[in-house]
């Protein structure tokens, strides 16, 4: 058995101290840290936080030499090994690990060493109380097994082997716990962070969206208890996912207020975080591509199928939270149709496949820059427009007697319970066999090639229309009907945030009036037509202007004064609205009432 013991060392100076005790040493290859973490695809390299590592034995001396930039070999130990690391711990996102005199958290890649050749051993982990006064009421959160803890949590908690040490992230702070059953298995939401909401309701509403997908999947579950972990902060929002838990950042704002009715756009965010995280645990948790079995944690794991697993739970998100009753039909179409926004708004998509986005996941999505809208695409955003149009081809060809519900539960059945990874061509298979029509011309536009889905046309089958139309401002996110002035938008093809001294472009879109005018991304226009503009006014500003008419632009670039002559042209139509079609026919309403129900 491998042993490890968590302190919080030094919260000031945001320290974890973690000691990992070892016997028979020699049969230790090496020891490492992970580079990535499990349902975030890029190389973290969390060694690069290792402030300091030290080794003691009883009978001998040994010595701890790095050998790359997260491996460390150790030499002249014999009976046993104690190894003590020091690690600098101030990431708030779910990724990471963070420690302050407000909180601790930790994923176990950020702190825990594998040694190599005894990663299929049991562990032990000791959660240590700290000695500070400022921390007597903390307490630890954490769905890891406990053996013996205090009323707290402080204690020893074990793991099967290192693959699930790591799956099992700890908040240890003076947090909010809310406990609650679904379908007869123990569940809890834990929030730290300073918030106001009504968490009786968040946990009424939570039971019912978990048990809509554990009905979904089928019993058994693939966890006999699940934790929600939580940080409420100012303009946070993200989540990761893991086997019995999941990691969630999000702001308080986001939360129900106390006495608050009806579903705000905030709430339903939340609670499409939670859904998409909690769909995890089936959905690449257990059914996960053969790229990923076993994982390798120091190396790109490459696979074209992310967009099955991030695509996919990014559809049923949402679909979920329509399907328990927490949304109605309207509120799911206005959610849905802000994803086909963010998608026709990416001209990268014209470019980049839904294949190679998956595959090029690890140097692309996760490493934005000023040109990645016209290059790339999200395999969440268009993976969750492609698994729309996947269900609603096969609906409307099985006149619903299958569906990609259908597909997902034969996929759990055949290759999640039995823990077999999905090799690249056997989603494609599976989805063909169940739904019993060649779906290969779908797959090679849709994943494979670049041009736009038919989405309108498939919409319309089932009663749904697909309206376009051009941007209100940078806050309009789309899923509101049309302009009801039918103005004319103008555009100078970029998008921006307020600068320290005026616009500044994030953005310059391919071929549009910004780039041919020569604008750069990080120019900070101050000035459209001889008048001062700002994100408050420039709407307005544009609007004294004609499609076509050429208009003096002023902007620092750096700290240089320059100005250059812009053509405005019409914004594109690129804004989503869906709406349910009045009266659709028999037909068409059997089809959207097995989708949408109703």
């Amino acid at each position: 058995m491998l042993q490890y013991a968590v302190r919080l060392a030094d919260l000031n100076r945001h320290l974890f101290e973690i000691e990992c005790r070892l016997q028979s040493p020699a049969a230790i290859e090496y020891l490492s840290l992970p580079s990535w973490i499990p349902g975030s695809y890029l190389l973290r390299e969390y060694a690069r936080h290792v402030v300091s590592i030290a080794a003691a034995s009883p009978n001998g001396v040994p010595v701890v030499t790095k050998i790359d930039n997260s491996t460390w070999t150790v030499e002249g130990a014999s009976d046993e090994l104690v190894v003590v690391m020091r690690v600098y711990a101030l990431d708030l996102s779910v990724r990471g690990a963070y420690l302050d005199g407000q909180r601790g958290y930790l994923n176990g890649t950020c702190v825990f060493l594998r040694a190599r050749g005894r990663e299929h051993e049991a562990v032990e982990v000791t959660i240590e109380r700290p000695a500070e006064p400022r921390c007597a009421a903390w307490r630890v959160g954490t769905a890891m097994t406990p053996m013996q803890v205090d009323p707290a949590g402080f204690g020893r908690y074990s793991a099967r082997d290192y693959d699930e040490l790591i799956d099992h992230p700890v908040e240890i702070s003076n947090f909010v716990r809310v406990d609650f059953t679904a379908a007869g298995i123990p569940h809890a939401l834990l929030i730290a962070g300073r918030h106001e909401s009504d968490l009786d309701r968040v946990a009424a509403d939570l039971r019912q969206l978990c048990e809509t997908q554990l009905d979904f999947f089928g019993a058994p579950a693939p966890f006999d208890h699940y934790l929600f972990l939580g940080l409420a902060v100012d303009k946070g929002y993200g989540g990761l996912e893991h086997r019995a838990s999941s990691s969630l950042v999000f702001d308080p704002n986001d939360l129900p207020k106390p006495a608050e009715t009806g579903m705000p756009r905030e709430y339903q965010r939340f609670l499409s975080l939670c859904s998409h995280e909690y769909f995890h645990a089936w959905h690449i948790k257990q059914l996960k591509p053969a790229a990923f079995s076993p994982y390798r944690l120091n190396e790109r794991n490459y696979t074209r199928l992310l967009w099955v697993f991030e695509g996919i739970t990014s559809y049923y998100q949402d679909l979920m939270l329509l399907r328990c009753d927490l949304i109605g039909s309207a509120a799911y179409l206005n959610r849905l149709a802000q994803v086909l926004t963010r998608v026709y708004r990416t001209p990268g998509r014209a470019l980049q496949s839904l294949a190679e986005s998956s595959f090029d996941a690890w140097d692309k999505l996760y490493k934005p820059e000023s040109n990645s809208a016209n290059a790339t695409m999200s395999y969440y955003s268009k993976g969750a427009l492609v698994a729309l149009a996947l269900d609603l081809t096969i609906r409307k060809a099985t006149r619903s007697a299958a569906s990609l519900d259908t597909v997902l539960v034969a996929l759990w059945t055949r290759y999640g319970r039995a823990g077999v990874g999905l090799d690249e061509s056997d989603f494609e298979r599976m989805a063909a066999d169940v739904a019993g029509i060649s779906l290969q011309p779908f797959f090679d536009r849709a994943v494979r090639g670049t041009d736009d889905l038919p989405l309108e046309a498939l919409l319309g089958a089932f009663g749904v229309d697909l309206q376009f139309r051009a941007a209100i401002g940078p806050q309009d996110l789309g899923g509101l009907a049309p302009r009801p002035d039918g103005e004319p938008t103008l555009t100078l093809g970029v998008t921006y945030r307020d600068g320290a001294a005026g616009l500044e472009l994030t953005t310059v879109f391919d071929a549009g009036p910004a780039e041919a005018a020569g604008l750069n991304v990080g120019d900070q226009v101050i000035a459209l037509g001889g008048y001062r503009v700002d994100t408050a006014n420039l709407a307005r500003r544009l609007a004294r202007f004609e499609p076509g008419e050429t208009v003096p632009v002023a902007f620092f670039r750096r700290n240089e004064l320059l100005q250059a002559q812009v053509t405005l042209e019409l914004a594109p139509l690129d804004t989503c609205c869906l709406r349910l079609t009045e009266d659709p026919g028999t037909d068409v309403a059997d089809l959207r009432r097995a989708w949408l129900g109703g």
